[in-house]
């Protein structure tokens, strides 16, 4: 194919920002070589060739090898497919009746029915329950419970059924722990699982985007052969079997969250590699309830399932919100991005809130819709399970502001938390060090200094009595510590903001700054098609009418003078009276920098459509606003433009708010905004960019991880510098789970603003790293966290308009709450370059901030003993058989399988079509191709596409040579007629406007040919004009759309092509789409 020619062109040497990009950055399965095609046309009649029926039974001996096959993927497609992906329901479901399941003969027991009853009033009282669709409850199947119980427990239940003998019911419920049964409790149990089940089975169908069931008696401790713990069947362990089986998911995470270890959960996927069990518990080193062994952080699963079961026990009561979100920062989130789950299911009990007599600990309500939150850019397919929770007040507020959340609202600010305790960062590299050896996201801890001592210790007793008390076997509060844990309560409902904004996502953009253009080099990057194409590709996502339009306006001379000095202000208001030619003189003196008689106005009307985006989201106007705005200003200084920069729009906007945290992940170091803000404790600058030792733009190092910034601003300038170019998702993700959201959240904001450059973004000519559209979304979901999620983007560089346009594009979306999906790569591991960046970012750091507190050293050695055996949990030794120890996981089983590029560029299936017809360019003779066609083992000269990409390896693992996959379909498509007989696709015709006769194009709706945007852009002048969208390569063929910014294939094409090869080569294209016509009229 033909690359469609980017709309940037080369600069001028001395604007030193620019990096030459290659001539060409896509590889293509017909243009790899030349831009010939091979024509091996058989005809539906022929009987296939004796080397067709050898290549397919080589390619199907192949298959049965297990030869992986490497997918190519354009690097937009996800963003593409993303167009029409808006945010869904939530599912809601309960069962009124669940209340009738209470303890006869202890009224204060408290797993009661004011539970439930609870949680939905309040979810009620904040319209919460009126927004969810709502799911009808139902009952399991004794076919869906046995899966994982056994039958003897449905009918030993079932014979409780309508029984109103207390005695016989207490007798009964005394040889198991922790249990009450009620005459409706076995039906109401099953209500339960199968509600649970019909809940996730929406949410993978798609009928809703997420849901949650509140429902009891609750699960996660129901074990096989036994009710446990309040439970009596496995709600959550259903229902991720019942995705498993009937809906076909492959990785399934399980986040439980309740204070007591779920271990039947654990126990009935231990060894399945399908399955993650993440658990936050208290322990106490066995002493705390259910006080079993296996609740430790060494057991993490057996056979297949090894490393794929958590444990994080927690070692002392009054853990606070600073100690969960380390989990979350630390161990959670960095494993959930790797494993790249299809669901997502929270056993969510609240016994961990802040005023629970069972878990002491001091978590906020508000707390559990932050990391909820979280849990949400791991995928959107989400179900929240309702578990424990015994104070009433806590409970139905954490639950409520967690269906809230689900419900696509931010979660509210949490009051300043306190950092994460020694205890909790000794469980934490505990953790860390009985999983790194499966997971390559844990690589923070250094090889030296301060060390980690490693220890397993256990104060519990694992005897099973024979019998189990029925009556005041639960803890208490004396009423003292209730008032006062009650007070402390309704002083945190009352300062949790829950008001809502009047709009969610405010946009502006304003033509007038178009005005500023370089007109010496009309072809520079930072252009006005910047900004332009952000704006249509949002139109064109259906964004604008879900967006509040916010009116354009120029900053005033004062607020910009609140970082400028007025020298150079004055200076900028000379340029609308200076001569062009002078302008261009001018640009000398700075750093990439090029002026305009409209520059100021410009810059003016982009840095005060920043500020009226950020009045309005502090104002609550707007929940959140996104700002397509140019010139960037990152680069600009108090007295000085550089880097295409001539008023710093986020530190103006910066220092009209309170307490702002300041993100920048533009490529290039914001060495203006650093040093505008390098003395100020009330903006937390935070910098993600290319550094190269010093060597990349602006060429300063002040840009290293060693500026922190002086007097009252020291500790709050943080630079997280790159030295390599090819940084892409893996990185940034993990700059953002170590650094960027611990301290975020220690600092806590009032508002967000990012500086929000797309020159990291791949494909881009400048940055030369790979972060995916995708990856800007996820990280904007992340940042919508904090601040109650007042976040304004604000628009700095990135110079491939596709790129920045389907970035700027995801953020957006992602503000708006809509899903976000990934591609999954099985072990993509950070590069070490980049680890030592994130290190040394950590050790200048951990003095300013507490919660980078785990850089300690771990252990080189094993220091762990095998787990002991313990109650209910099978045979843990290596020899334990299991279904899933020869199944081959499509995440990281214990296979140790070799996914690198080289590995899969080796099993490349491309050099045959799936009709045995050779795809790839030639360059032999007619011998050649003789000896070939003679010889189905011999390939003579050919070279296929798999020949080219291995020679290109090095240029295809450093990012300077891509794929592209066609679209499968247009709408485009539509609106093509057949071809007139008089219309022929000629080799070497003029464009209609111009002389150029080599890199010319077709429009297939009206036959002109004009010359490619590498060129004159005559053919895009001629879309914009006409609305022709579809156009075909002369060179090679190839179909682009316009309209979609995109390669189109598709049967309908066929004729075209056809057309254009029978006049370069003098013979039919062979027909490789499906075998059902496709005819055209």
């Amino acid at each position: 194919m033909a690359t469609p020619p980017p709309t940037q062109s080369r600069r001028s040497g001395g604007d030193s920002k620019k990096v030459t990009p290659p001539t060409s950055n896509i590889v293509t399965r017909n243009g790899a070589r030349k831009a010939k095609i091979q024509t091996r046309a058989m005809s539906a009649a022929a009987k296939p060739s004796a080397s067709l029926i050898a290549a397919k039974k080589k390619a199907q001996q192949k298959k049965k090898q297990n030869h992986f096959v490497m997918e190519i993927r354009d690097h937009f497609q996800i963003a593409m497919e993303s167009k029409t992906l808006v945010k869904g329901p939530t599912g809601f479901v309960t069962e009124p009746r669940m209340g009738e399941h209470r303890c006869l003969w202890d009224e204060n027991y408290p797993e009661c029915p004011e539970r439930l009853i609870s949680v939905i009033k309040r979810c009620q009282e904040l319209n919460l329950v009126q927004r969810c669709k709502h799911l009808e409850p139902r009952a399991a199947t004794k076919e869906e419970l046995c899966v994982l119980h056994a039958p003897s427990v449905y009918e030993m239940l079932e014979t409780t059924h309508g029984n109103d003998d207390a005695a016989y019911l207490e007798e009964l419920s005394s040889k198991f722990d922790a249990i009450y049964i009620h005459p409706s409790t076995h039906e109401l149990a099953l209500i339960s699982a199968g509600s649970t089940i019909d809940m996730v089975d929406s949410i993978v169908s798609g009928e809703v985007q997420n849901g949650a069931a509140f429902v009891r008696p609750p699960g996660h401790h129901a074990m096989h052969s036994e009710p446990c713990g309040y439970c009596f069947y496995n709600n959550v362990a259903l229902a991720a079997k019942h995705a498993l089986d009937k809906r076909g998911l492959q990785r399934i995470l399980i986040v439980d969250w309740d204070v007591h270890h779920g271990q039947a959960t654990q126990q009935m996927f231990y060894d399945d590699p399908r399955v993650v069990y993440f658990s936050i518990h208290r322990y106490e080193h066995g002493s705390f309830w259910p006080q079993l062994r296996q609740s430790d952080f060494h057991y993490v699963g057996s056979g297949a399932g090894k490393g794929y079961n958590f444990n994080v026990p927690l070692n002392k009561t009054g853990m606070k919100d600073g100690d969960y979100l380390a989990i979350w920062h630390q161990l959670l989130l960095p494993m959930a991005y790797e494993f790249a789950p299809q669901l997502v299911i929270v056993s969510a009990g609240y016994d961990s809130a802040l005023g629970d007599e069972k878990g002491e600990m001091e978590v906020s309500p508000a707390c559990y819709a932050v990391l909820l939150h979280a849990l949400q850019s791991v995928t959107s397919r989400v179900c929240v399970v309702l578990e424990g929770g015994y104070c009433l007040t806590s409970l139905a507020e954490g639950a409520a502001l967690t269906l809230r959340t689900l419900l696509g609202d931010a979660p509210p600010k949490l009051e300043p938390p306190t950092p994460p305790c020694d205890s909790i960062r000794d469980t934490i590299l505990d953790c860390i060090y009985a999983h790194r050896q499966y997971w390559s996201c844990y690589s923070y801890q250094p090889a030296r200094g301060d060390r980690h001592e490693v220890l397993v210790r256990w104060r519990g007793d694992e005897t099973r009595p024979s019998r189990f008390a029925t009556r005041d076997c639960y803890p208490t509060q004396d009423e003292p510590t209730r008032r006062a844990l009650e007070d402390r309560l309704d002083h945190l409902r009352a300062v949790t903001d829950l008001t809502s904004p009047t709009h969610a996502v405010g946009y502006v953009y304003d033509e007038a700054m178009l005005k500023h253009r370089n007109v010496v080099e009309p072809g520079h990057v930072e252009s006005p098609e910047r900004i332009m194409r952000i704006h249509e590709r949002h139109r064109d996502f259906g964004l604008l009418e879900r967006l509040h339009r916010l009116p354009g306006r120029a900053a005033s001379d004062q607020e910009i003078l609140s970082v400028h000095s007025d020298k150079y202000l004055d200076r900028l208001k000379e340029l609308a009276s200076t001569k062009l030619r002078d302008l261009n003189n001018q640009k000398e003196e700075y750093d990439s920098v090029y002026f305009h008689p409209e520059s100021l106005s410009s810059a003016a009307v982009a840095a005060g459509c920043v500020l009226q985006a950020v009045e309005a989201v502090v104002s609550g106007q707007c929940g959140a606003a996104a700002c397509v705005v140019r010139p960037p200003g990152h680069h600009a200084a108090r007295a000085a433009p550089a880097g295409f920069c001539l008023l710093n729009n986020a530190a103006l906007a910066a220092r009209a708010a309170h307490r702002v945290l300041l993100l920048d992940w533009d490529v290039h170091h914001g060495n203006g905004t650093q040093a505008l803000t390098y003395t100020d404790d009330q903006i937390l600058y935070i910098s993600i960019h290319r550094y190269d030792h010093g060597s990349f733009f602006p060429h300063s190092k002040d840009a290293d991880y060693t500026a922190v910034g002086t007097g009252r601003g020291e500790g709050y300038n943080i630079n997280i510098p790159w030295n390599k170019r090819g940084m892409g998702d893996a990185e940034y993700m993990a700059a953002f789970t170590q650094v960027v959201l611990p301290i975020a959240h220690e600092y806590n904001p009032d508002l967000v603003i990012v500086s929000a450059g797309f020159d990291a973004c791949v494909g881009d000519p400048l940055g030369g790293c790979k972060v995916t559209p995708e990856c800007y979304g996820r990280m904007t979901q992340l940042l919508r966290g904090l601040a109650g999620g007042r976040v304004v983007l604000c628009l700095e560089g990135g110079y491939n308009t596709t790129a920045i346009s389907y970035a700027m594009t995801m953020c957006t979306k992602a503000l708006l709450g809509d899903p976000i999906l990934h591609h999954y790569e099985p072990r993509t591991a950070c590069h070490w370059s980049a680890v030592e960046t994130i290190n040394n970012v950590i050790s200048t750091h951990k003095k300013y901030w507490k919660s980078l507190a785990f850089q300690l050293a771990l252990p080189s050695e094993d220091v762990l003993q095998r787990p002991a055996p313990s109650r209910g949990l099978s045979d843990l030794s290596d020899a334990l058989s299991s279904s899933y120890e020869d199944t081959k996981s499509d995440s990281k089983s214990g296979s140790q399988l070799d996914t690198s590029l080289e590995h899969n560029m080796a099993n490349l299936s491309l050099n045959k079509c799936g009709d045995g017809v050779h795809c790839g360019t030639d360059d032999e003779d007619e011998a050649g191709d003789t000896a070939s066609n003679s010889n189905p083992e011999s390939t003579g000269n050919t070279k296929s596409l798999v020949d080219y990409l291995s020679e290109n390896m090095q240029a295809l693992v450093e990012g300077e040579m891509f794929a592209v996959v066609p679209l499968g379909w247009c709408p485009h498509l539509e609106a093509l007629y057949a071809i007139p007989a008089g219309v022929r696709f000629q080799q070497g015709l003029q464009c209609v406007d111009c002389e150029h006769t080599l890199e010319n194009w077709v429009c297939l709706h009206c036959y002109i040919t004009a010359c490619a945007r590498g060129v004159n852009a005559h053919m895009q002048a001629h879309w914009a004009a006409s609305g022709h969208a579809l156009v075909l390569s002369l060179r090679d063929l190839s179909v682009w759309c316009c309209a979609c910014d995109a390669y189109v294939d598709h049967p309908l094409l066929y004729d075209a092509k056809n057309n254009a090869h029978r006049c370069k080569f003098g013979e039919d294209m062979p027909w490789c789409y499906a075998a059902d016509a496709v005819e055209m009229h």
